[in-house]
């Protein structure tokens, strides 16, 4: 018996060296990514992107199941994204309480014919709204039976007619340049590139006004300290040293940019 507890602890002992190593050799990789990166981006002027005609369209499918204390809110948060060609799609999944009664009083939705040609499965689409406003063109309201959220983004996608896709959580705050920096290595490499990643960090004590990040905090608790830790760890150390090996196994369900065709 104490043999086996020695063979256990000094596997044990290989096991944590081989974990340590390995996120040692990852964060010396994404330290060199990074200094690529910024070196690369240092002089760019990402507004050109603003008025180039080659700027891929881009549709935001949010998916939303009870989300009628904050909704108003993210939607415009959505809405105020520097980019021009773009539209936000918002999945009313079978929410039971007044999210789409808000969402209809706050931007003067109605009801429009829709005819979806090649549908990815999804529960039933009971209705889809636009804006009577011209403020809110921008915005497509999908109304559906409750299917959970990768249900939601099914026909989300399928609705939206955009090159590219970014699926996100509603209550997400996106800065605002977010998608300019994103559709960029799309633009320099369409063909190979299909689906490009965001960096999530948790906004815990963070300022936010009108959907906007104004400054950013660490959170007071020690818990949620961690956690930020593990994010920050996770999305610049990890994320960005495997996607400097070509090896990115995942992109974040927070903020996740596709190509529409290959998604379908």
């Amino acid at each position: 018996m104490h043999h086996l507890t020695d063979i256990f602890e000094f596997l044990f002992f290989i096991y944590a060296c081989a974990i340590c190593s390995s996120y040692l050799i990852l964060a010396l990789i994404s330290y060199y990514g990074m200094r690529q990166y910024m070196k690369k981006n240092a002089f760019v002027d990402y507004r050109k992107i603003l008025s180039s005609p080659l700027a891929p369209s881009i549709s935001l499918i949010a998916p939303a199941y009870n989300e009628s204390l904050t909704i108003i809110d993210n939607v415009k948060s959505l809405m105020s994204i520097e980019y021009n060609n773009y539209d936000v799609v918002i999945i009313n999944d079978g929410s039971s309480d007044k999210t789409i009664d808000k969402l209809k009083s706050a931007f003067h939705l109605k009801k429009v014919p829709f005819y979806i040609p090649k549908p990815l499965k999804s529960n039933k689409i009971r209705d889809i709204y636009k804006s009577e406003n011209k403020a809110f063109k921008k915005l497509i309201v999908v109304d559906k039976e409750n299917g959970g959220k990768a249900d939601a983004l099914n026909a989300g996608i399928s609705v939206s007619n955009s090159e590219l896709v970014a699926c996100i959580d509603v209550d997400c705050i996106i800065q605002p340049d977010a998608l300019m920096k994103m559709a960029k290595p799309y633009l320099e490499n369409r063909d190979d590139t299909i689906a490009i990643g965001g960096v999530v960090r948790i906004a815990n004590s963070c300022v936010i006004e009108d959907g906007r990040l104004i400054k950013v905090n660490l959170p007071e608790g020690l818990l949620a300290r961690f956690q930020v830790l593990e994010y920050m760890r996770a999305f610049l150390l990890g994320r960005m040293a495997w996607s400097k090996l070509n090896g990115l196994m995942l992109i974040s369900g927070a903020f996740g940019l596709f190509r529409r065709d290959i998604v379908q």
